[in-house]
């Protein structure tokens, strides 16, 4: 079965089209207006292996948080619709990733119960000219709360000893982890084929 999804999304703010496949190859097209997060979103694709299409107009000249929030609650929301009944799935996955002096740590649950909890240092306010370091909190809970998942993210390293975090690192890194985790919590496990890995039968 095909597990893939289209979402197109529009407010008086944006409009947004996502389109996923979690069994890609990593391919993206990914265009924001934003070039950090399509940075950031090229990561989600080719660390988690799913074809991703997101092509996003907002309204930049207010600034970058609509633009950014609205296409991650419309990723989260293709991610579960890709995902249908979760039969077979993994639903668990994590992953600790190193970037140079970062190391950061996301642990998912596909669970169908949206709650997440994020913790990183304080950092830059910005990364370019236009991506906010306040965002990334906001896009992983604006994520997990349209995906349907329990995310945890953590910073666990952001500098060397006595040195100030490198924004891009630190949140690279987590979009790097996030990615990894994503992409074995979706696994298909062949000791789980055609049933809910879920003792209430449902996710």
């Amino acid at each position: 079965m095909s597990r893939t999804a289209r979402i197109e999304r529009v407010t008086n703010e944006t409009k947004v089209l996502v389109e996923i496949d979690l069994d890609g190859t990593g391919k993206a097209d990914i265009e924001t207006g934003v070039g950090f997060y399509d940075h950031m979103l090229h990561q989600i694709a080719r660390h988690g292996g799913f074809d991703l299409t997101v092509h996003t107009v907002g309204d930049l000249e207010i600034d970058a948080h609509h633009t950014m929030e609205d296409t991650a609650l419309a990723l989260g929301a293709a991610f579960d619709r890709a995902l249908g009944d979760k039969a077979g799935i993994r639903r668990y996955g994590s992953a600790t990733v190193p970037m140079d002096e970062v190391l950061v740590r996301a642990a998912v649950d596909v669970s169908g119960r949206p709650y997440v909890v994020h913790d990183e240092p304080a950092l830059a306010p910005y990364i370019g000219p236009v991506y906010p370091t306040s965002m990334t909190r906001h896009l992983w809970e604006s994520f997990g709360q349209s995906a349907r998942l329990t995310l945890h993210v953590d910073v666990l390293r952001a500098a060397r000893p006595g040195g100030h975090p490198d924004a891009h690192h630190v949140v690279e890194a987590q979009f790097k982890a996030v990615s990894r985790a994503l992409r074995e919590a979706v696994a298909l496990d062949p000791r789980n084929v055609g049933t809910i890995p879920s003792t209430k039968g449902a996710l």
